[in-house]
């Protein structure tokens, strides 16, 4: 029965407690002292005052997605139009059923030539497939995007992909970077037990962030660890010293050399939960997992020492660490 405005009503301890929890409030006292429970795991992106709200499998997929168009120098419209079709296919998820023999994230199917059921599952694998067929068509970049969707997919409903447009340019405009601090998600930091460097100097999880970036972006630069481990070069208790840290190089410092950076940057961010990422700093900016990742990209201070400016500002790479426990 919906309670009315003005009745009085009596609530026990225990009544006053579930409401708590329930509304995400705590009060200790009779005092609010804000959110009990951790924010929402979601993913956000910003351009031109206009956002596009997205979960983290999806953030995922979408950064794949837009990476490998990076990773081949597409232009930005490139990744606009893969992520309108992966939206209108599968909704950004990698399926493992569709329409007859369809899968993935752009339902391709094996009966069509698109590959084995095992590669079209793989994100990277379809992205680029799709790609390969985008630039065949002659003007893609100029085609309305439904139409330069529908010719690679020849879909039974090719004005749906319009559908997705305006959120696929807000992605692919954050993740290719084109927008800078514009990708953000929300990650409730895991507990995750302690490692310690291997062979190369790295932990497991900071290998396998290297290695992921490797997958989707091919060669970069990177450094901030060795065979054996760093004891020098950083600041007290940085991160590199225990091999839970990858610097990818980005210079000189350039505007599309600051652009490829956003990217890589945004791209990790979206991967954070999946690959266990604690903090990415880049260009004067920082993001940190668990309780302030909520708040976005914030104003990074460099350390106070001497040394390269830009490189202190990271503004010639991009920072990424891991969880240490």
């Amino acid at each position: 029965m919906p309670m009315k405005r003005g009745a009085v009503v009596a609530i026990g301890a225990v009544g006053v407690l579930a409401l708590a929890v329930g509304a995400g409030i705590s009060w200790i006292g009779g005092k609010e002292f804000g959110p009990l429970l951790p924010p929402r795991e979601q993913c956000e992106a910003t351009v031109g005052g206009t956002s596009v709200v997205v979960d983290l499998e999806q953030a995922e997929s979408a950064a794949i997605i837009a990476g490998v168009a990076v990773r081949r120098g597409l232009p930005p419209r490139a990744a606009t139009i893969a992520l309108a079709t992966a939206y209108q296919e599968s909704g950004l998820r990698n399926l493992a059923h569709g329409d007859r023999d369809s899968l993935g994230l752009f339902q391709q199917r094996p009966s069509m030539g698109w590959g084995t059921a095992t590669q079209v599952r793989d994100p990277h694998y379809a992205a680029s497939k799709f790609y390969d067929a985008l630039v065949k068509v002659k003007n893609y970049q100029n085609l309305a995007v439904t139409v330069a969707a529908d010719r690679v997919q020849r879909s039974a409903f090719p004005n749906a992909y319009a559908d997705h447009e305006d959120d696929a340019r807000i992605l692919a405009s954050a993740l290719t970077g084109q927008s800078k601090a514009a990708f953000s998600c929300t990650v409730n930091t895991a507990s995750l037990p302690a490692q310690t460097a291997g062979k190369n100097g790295l932990t497991p999880r900071a290998e396998a962030v290297r290695t992921d970036l490797l997958a989707t972006f091919g060669e970069l630069s990177t450094g901030g660890y060795q065979p054996g481990g760093l004891t020098t070069g950083h600041m007290e208790g940085s991160a590199h010293y225990e091999g839970r840290a990858v610097d990818i190089f980005v210079k000189p410092v350039s505007v599309p050399n600051t652009t490829k950076g956003w990217a890589l940057a945004q791209y990790l961010v979206a991967r954070a939960e999946h690959l266990g990422i604690k903090t990415v700093i880049f260009s004067d900016r920082i993001w940190t997992a668990g309780g302030r990742s909520d708040s976005g990209w914030r104003d990074y201070q460099p350390p106070d020492r001497p040394g390269n400016k830009a490189t202190l500002r990271h503004l010639d790479h991009v920072h990424v660490d891991v969880i240490d426990q």
